[in-house]
């Protein structure tokens, strides 16, 4: 039976208490909200602290997996965390209400949500979805991105209908509620529906009129970005140490990312492990101000925001 995001959130609970997540070490206690339950997303991370390079950077790193993914970001903007993971497009929803979040970094700087449908399906392009039914879980920013895509091939919005499937965006399909969802992750759904004997079919954002994007970002409260704050920068450095030793020593790697959470030891998570490998950013400090510029502009265009908010507002170079 496919399990859907939220029942691996809560399946992960016990995952909370594995020794190795939050681990004492000397020296400045930091707080990192994840996105989500531990999964390979976060593979450079749990390298850096299982190696100590969070310590290294003086940092006494704590690592803790939301009971509400919408939490973690504002949690931050309100000094009840020291970083949170998060999402690009979410970001600059934030900065247009004026939450004080700057983006610091890029734990993914590759897309990962797609339009995905079965593979033996009725839909083989975009314009096949015309007159069906296309599931999402976040109202506003996927309706958005749906209608893009679909005026590349030349179909509007209003000639499919949205279904809110929360996140349950395999189940949804592979029980026929709907032909197309949309956020299913290159890396994971995939991968699910393959193991499901339902192979899926991707239409990846980035290449149907999507602006290239981060796939998962750190973001930080605004005013300590500003500041610079040298705990943000040391945090950022030990993840570029985590995500080389993760590329140059992926079973290593993969081993440590178990330690302490032997219930993630399936072949789904196997799957992703290797499927994330070569998008975690290299070097997470890195900012291409261009990039975000375009995707702004893009939510802008699609009436998404109202305009298009100071870039100085919600990123920063480090």
């Amino acid at each position: 039976m496919t399990i859907s995001r939220r029942a691996l959130l809560a399946a992960s609970a016990a995952v909370l208490a594995a020794p190795s997540i939050v681990r004492a070490q000397a020296g400045k206690e930091f707080t990192v909200l994840l996105d989500w339950f531990v999964n390979p997303n976060h593979g450079p991370i749990m390298a850096a602290q299982e190696l100590g390079y969070f310590r290294d950077a003086g940092l006494d790193t704590k690592i803790v997996p939301p009971t509400d993914p919408n939490d973690p970001p504002r949690l931050v903007a309100a000094g009840r965390g020291d970083v949170a993971v998060s999402y690009q497009h979410s970001l600059v929803l934030q900065a247009v209400q004026d939450i004080p979040l700057m983006r610091i970094g890029a734990l993914i700087d590759t897309p990962l949500s797609t339009i995905t449908a079965l593979a033996d399906g009725p839909i083989r392009s975009l314009a096949d979805f015309k007159g069906k039914r296309i599931g999402y879980s976040i109202s506003g920013i996927q309706n958005a991105l749906v209608k893009a895509m679909l005026a590349s091939a030349n179909v509007s919005i209003a000639d499919v209908q949205m279904i809110n499937v929360n996140f349950s965006l395999s189940p949804a399909l592979l029980a026929g509620r709907v032909e197309g969802v949309i956020g299913a992750l290159r890396n994971f759904e995939l991968h699910q529906l393959d193991l499901e004997g339902r192979p899926g079919r991707a239409f990846f954002l980035e290449e149907h009129g999507i602006p290239l994007h981060d796939g998962l970002i750190f973001v930080a409260n605004r005013e300590r970005a500003k500041a610079k704050d040298p705990a943000l920068r040391g945090f950022l450095d030990a993840v570029e140490r985590g995500a080389q030793y993760c590329v140059n020593n992926p079973d290593e790697a993969w081993k440590l990312f178990l330690k302490g959470r032997t219930q993630l030891d399936n072949e789904l998570n196997r799957r992703a492990w290797k499927s994330t490998l070569p998008r975690w950013a290299h070097t997470p400090a890195a900012l291409d101000r261009a990039r975000y510029k375009r995707f702004a502009e893009f939510l802008a265009a699609s009436k998404l925001i109202a305009k298009e908010p100071d870039l100085d507002s919600f990123v920063a170079a480090l």
